[in-house]
């Protein structure tokens, strides 16, 4: 039972880990990320790459970026009433 407990907390970190911008699936919705000298600064929406480059998901608009990393895009889950998220408060 704690190797099954262990594995999936490696498994749940690794999806929050960033992956280099080169292994970037088409038709998918990402987090995109740039790294430079002040540090990690990821965009707030979810990017999708096409053909053309990078896209907004949401608007399909063109994203004029040149992003370095990405992972997963996760909806983050938000109360309307008080604006915490629903998920990963303790």
């Amino acid at each position: 039972m704690i190797q099954v407990k262990a594995r999936r907390a490696v498994f749940v970190k690794a999806k929050m880990m960033w992956n280099s911008i080169q292994s970037a699936p088409y038709g998918r919705h990402l987090k995109l990320a740039v790294f430079d000298e002040e540090g990690a600064h990821a965009l707030v929406f979810p990017c999708i790459k096409s053909r053309e480059g990078w896209k907004n998901a949401v608007t399909g608009a063109r994203v004029d970026i040149r992003p370095t990393h990405w992972r997963e895009w996760e909806e983050e889950k938000v109360q309307a009433s008080t604006g915490n998220p629903l998920e990963g408060s303790p």
